[in-house]
């Protein structure tokens, strides 16, 4: 029996979802609210120690770390749609996506999310409840330095000094995305992979922040892109009917709010990019 740990909004847990989906695998679902807190409650820590979501178990066996877990499912439920090329250089592309995806994009994510969207719903606290909310983030691992920047975001909103450099990750994400997708349907590849299973959650998260057409207006085969994966059945069943509506309305109007910020910002990055400064 396959089980799922998850949250709606997690981009992370999206990706197992959709794999999830794409195979047409039954699992029981067991929501961990982030939001309040939860992944860092002791029963939750003792299946995954870093108080994150996703949690994958199989028959018991625990299995974390999202890419980990969409490439476990792939291996152990191959099926008639394995969602890995037989061939070794599209393979090859694929984990190149994938890595991309975990080690520049995801961090560049929650900085954005955070700083364009967060900030204002944790604001909305009150001055005692937002300093509760920044104090009550544990320190899981020696070097990761979350909680002090999370304060930074709140306290600081895109004047922060990484705020920029998530966007101009992003920025250079959609412009390698431009150039493969010009040429090809799919990420990896002449069909759907996990590469493109990994990356619908991040195009949806600038997506539901209300930026996405203005920043990919000139990457047309992007968009082209994004608007066919969500016409794929598994989009609602993996994204759309997860995520509360309460934290959508949040991302919508606060990216909103954040988007001439953001322009700005990005719009300084691409005359830099054009000189090669960047």
């Amino acid at each position: 029996m396959l089980e799922l740990y998850h949250h709606g909004s997690s981009v992370c847990a999206a990706k197992v979802r959709i794999v999830l989906e794409e195979k047409g695998l039954e699992y029981k679902k067991h929501y961990i609210d982030i939001l309040k807190g939860e992944q860092f409650n002791p029963e939750y820590l003792k299946i995954n120690p870093k108080g994150v979501v996703p949690t994958l178990v199989d028959d018991g066996k625990i299995v974390t770390e999202s890419t980990v877990c969409c490439e476990y499912l792939d291996w152990t439920h191959p099926g008639d749609k394995p969602l890995t090329p037989s061939d070794p250089l599209q393979r090859a592309d694929m984990l190149r996506w994938t890595k991309l995806i975990d080690e520049e994009l995801h961090p560049a994510c929650g900085t954005i999310t955070f700083t364009c969207s967060h900030r204002y719903t944790v604001l909305r606290m009150g001055t005692e409840k937002v300093e509760t909310f920044l104090e009550s983030t544990p320190r899981l691992s020696l070097v990761s330095d979350w909680k002090e920047r999370k304060r930074r975001y709140v306290e600081l909103g895109l004047d922060d000094k990484d705020a920029r450099k998530a966007i101009m990750v992003h920025e250079m994400v959609f412009d390698k995305m431009e150039t493969v997708l010009s040429e090809n349907s799919f990420l990896a590849g002449d069909s759907f992979s996990l590469a493109d299973a990994g990356m619908i959650p991040y195009l949806n998260r600038i997506y539901m922040l209300s930026m996405l057409d203005e920043w990919c207006e000139k990457k047309p085969h992007v968009l082209f892109w994004f608007e066919k994966m969500r016409e794929r059945p598994t989009f609602i069943s993996a994204i759309d009917s997860h995520l509360p509506e309460s934290l959508a309305t949040d991302l919508r109007t606060n990216g909103a709010k954040s988007w001439p910020k953001v322009e700005e910002i990005l719009l300084g990055i691409r005359e830099e990019m054009k000189v090669g400064v960047v």
